[in-house]
Parts: C-alpha cells; sequence; structure tokens
C-alpha cells in the first residue's frame, strides 16, 4: 500500500492532526509503520496513554486499503500536504491540515482568494456591502472563501456565484454533512463553480469545537480577509485573529457605533484592521492589478448629483478636493453623496482620496 493510502486513512482519525502526523513522521520515519505501532510505541512517540489507545480504537474499524474507494463512492475528493494541488496559501500556516476532503474542483484561479466573513444576524446594511464586495472582487477574477453560514457568509457565497464566480466553503463538519441544513442546495451550486471544502472526515457532525479550527483554515486559504459585520463576540472575530497570525491583512468595514452588528468591525479597526470604505482598497492593498472596466447602462435610479459626479469621473479619477471644484459641489455634501455611491458599487477611492468609476458608464 502507498503512504498517500495511510496518510487518507489518518485523516479519518478526527483526534490525529497535523502536530501528531508530523510526530508520527518525526519518530516512525513513515505513516505506515505509525499505522501499525502498538500501544507502546504510540506513547512512545510522545502519545499519553488515553490518546494512543483511543486512536487504536478508531484505526480499527478503519482498511487503508479500501479508503480511497470508499471516498470515491460518495463523491469526495481529497488532497494532502505535499501534493501539488494543495492550496499554496493554506501550506504557508503553521501546522496545516494534513487532508483536506473536498467536492467540487480546486484550481489555480482560487490561489486569488479574498475572505469574507460576518454575523449571523446580517443587517440591510451588512447584506447591501457584502453583495457589493462580493460582485466587486469577483469582477476581478477573485475567489470568494467563507463559511457557508447564515448571514453574510451565505450572501457572499450566493453573490459571486450570481456574478459567475469561484467561491469555497469550508465546514466545520464533514463535507457530506452540510450544517446548516438549508445551506444543501447552495452547498450543491458552490461545488459546482469552486468547492465545500474540510478537514474533517466525511460524516463528522458540526460541532461547536470544530468551528475554530475550521475559522483559521478560511484565513488561510485566502489572501486577505474582509469582516462584514460582527458583534463582540462573533466568531468572524476569530478569523480575523487567525489572519493577523498567518500576517493576513484585515479589513473592517466600519458602521454606526448604535448597531449591535458593527461593534466587533469597529472594535477590530481601533486594533489596528483596516477600514474597508471601498472594495477598490483591497486590491490595492494587495497590489493586485484592477481588470479594465467593462461598460454597463448607467443605473435609472440616480439623482441629478450623482449623474454629475459619475460624469465628472468618466474619464480620470480625482480627488475629492478637485472634484467639489468642478462641480460647484460643498465638500460635506459631496463626501456623503460618495460614500453612499461607494457603497452602491458606483465609484473607488484610493488611500489618497481619489475617487475613480467602477465601471466605464454609458451615458
Amino acid at each position: 500500500m502507498s503512504e498517500r493510502a495511510f496518510a487518507l486513512a489518518f485523516g479519518f482519525i478526527k483526534q490525529v492532526g497535523p502536530v501528531r502526523i508530523r510526530r508520527f513522521l518525526k519518530h516512525f520515519g513513515s505513516l505506515e509503520r505509525a499505522w501499525a505501532a502498538s500501544l507502546n510505541e504510540l506513547v512512545a512517540a510522545g502519545l499519553t496513554e488515553k490518546a494512543a489507545a483511543n486512536q487504536l480504537e478508531c484505526a480499527r474499524s478503519i482498511d487503508p486499503s479500501q479508503v480511497q474507494d470508499r471516498l470515491d463512492k460518495m463523491g469526495i475528493r481529497a488532497v494532502l500536504w505535499d501534493e501539488p494541488e494543495y492550496p499554496p496559501y493554506l501550506a504557508q500556516i503553521a501546522q496545516p491540515p494534513h487532508v483536506l476532503f473536498y467536492k467540487g474542483t480546486l484550481t489555480p484561479a482560487d490561489n486569488l482568494s479574498i475572505a469574507i466573513v460576518g454575523t449571523r444576524n446580517i443587517t440591510p446594511y451588512g447584506k447591501q456591502v457584502t453583495a457589493d464586495i462580493t460582485r466587486y472582487l469577483v469582477g476581478n477574477g477573485v475567489t470568494i472563501v467563507s463559511g457557508l453560514a447564515r448571514g453574510v457568509d451565505a450572501v457572499a457565497h450566493k453573490t459571486a456565484l450570481g456574478a459567475g464566480g469561484r467561491t469555497i466553503a469550508v465546514l466545520g463538519s464533514g463535507v457530506d454533512v452540510i450544517y446548516p441544513p438549508e445551506h444543501r442546495r447552495l452547498a450543491a451550486e458552490i461545488s459546482t463553480n469552486g468547492a465545500v471544502i474540510s478537514s474533517y472526515p466525511p460524516g463528522t457532525k458540526p460541532d461547536g469545537i470544530n468551528f475554530p479550527p475550521r475559522n483559521r483554515i478560511i484565513s488561510g486559504l485566502s489572501r486577505a480577509t474582509v469582516v462584514v459585520e460582527a458583534g463582540e463576540r462573533s466568531g468572524a472575530l476569530i478569523t480575523a485573529d487567525f489572519a493577523v497570525d498567518q500576517g493576513r491583512d484585515v479589513f473592517a468595514v466600519p458602521g454606526s457605533v448604535l448597531q449591535p452588528m458593527s461593534m466587533g468591525t469597529n472594535n477590530l479597526i481601533a486594533k489596528g484592521a483596516i477600514p474597508m470604505t471601498s472594495p477598490a482598497m483591497i486590491l490595492e492593498h494587495l497590489n493586485i492589478p484592477q481588470r479594465a472596466l467593462q461598460t454597463a447602462a448607467l443605473p435609472s435610479d440616480l439623482d441629478d448629483n450623482e449623474k454629475k459626479i459619475l460624469h465628472a469621473l468618466s474619464t480620470e479619477s480625482r480627488h475629492i478636493d478637485e472634484l467639489s471644484a468642478a462641480l460647484d459641489m460643498p465638500a460635506e455634501l459631496l463626501g456623503a453623496l460618495l460614500t453612499l455611491m461607494e457603497l452602491k458599487n458606483l465609484v473607488s477611492r484610493d488611500t489618497a482620496q481619489n475617487y475613480s468609476a467602477i465601471r466605464d458608464w454609458k451615458y
């Protein structure tokens, strides 16, 4: 049997993570020898007697020679950390999962991934911002990573699919156990243009202790993490913490100090997260080239001032002060309108306060 067969077999024992796998490789020299080890040999490798006994008990029901066939019958794929298909950004984190189970496809295009996460109790503001950010990033070739949860996660996945982009859902359960159950159809759609992945073996039920490690994978797969809305104790903040530990950028969408779902994001900004006031800021900060603007019909619901602003930005980006003078519009009114137009995904802003049109609008 190949070493891969034993690596997959160990992936079916939930208690065996990347730390233990590395320990086995160092002590035994191969996973095949580790699989055949006795209780005393496992203890000699550094396991407690209880952990060794639990591992041996789990292994009794697994035949390494049949694991791949079992996965094939379930329509589930697996990739090991030393295989070329393993996501390169995830491979860079400390102790990456030694195996990922997934439905769908993992492609080189997913190397440009950004996580969008947030509260399950999404507000209308959060829903609009999530959709706008997602559409913009997908339009620039970015794969959207999230956790398939209700709220921000679901909006991000659905918007990415609706915009014709790729998206990856990371689960805190086996890829054959979709949680929440009402997202089974969404998970199936994701697997047709992206992937549903997990470090947990098929059959694993969702459990509270599974989700922090799941969040670590979400941030690990991604060049950066965007937190849209989050309460003071939201799981999205755990994802942000992991991103910081992994040396990845964290963007947070500012919100009203009176809105509970903005307390977490506002606190992130106070702690050093990058305030996300325009999706273009994400690409600019990560030095990702923006694609050429696509021509689009001018939205029909714009007021006269918004039309004037877009017309003034039709040929070049302009600083807010220059724009204020050109339009003879008070800076306070212009600033408010531009903020609203950013949220509508009509204009973008860089860190120097230069504004640009998101599309080549037809007039």
